[in-house]
């Protein structure tokens, strides 16, 4: 006869798999958060983005640092 303790917890797997949700949820706000910044820049003239001290070729790596965190 087989008998199957089922008053364990699994240590580690729910934490394990709580983690990988919450870094792919992390990861798609700071996705979403560098295509709302490359919008905005996108959006502005030539003559503001030199204000601000950049070139439209510099959009997608200040969008992109915004990544890196």
């Amino acid at each position: 006869m087989a008998a199957f303790d089922t008053s364990r917890t699994a240590y580690g797997s729910t934490s394990a798999v709580s983690r990988f949700f919450g870094s792919l949820l992390e990861n798609v706000v700071a996705w979403n958060d560098a295509r709302v910044t490359r919008k905005a820049l996108s959006a502005l003239t030539d003559r503001e983005l030199e204000d601000i001290g950049l070139i439209r070729g510099d959009i997608d790596g200040v969008a992109h640092s915004d990544l890196i965190r």
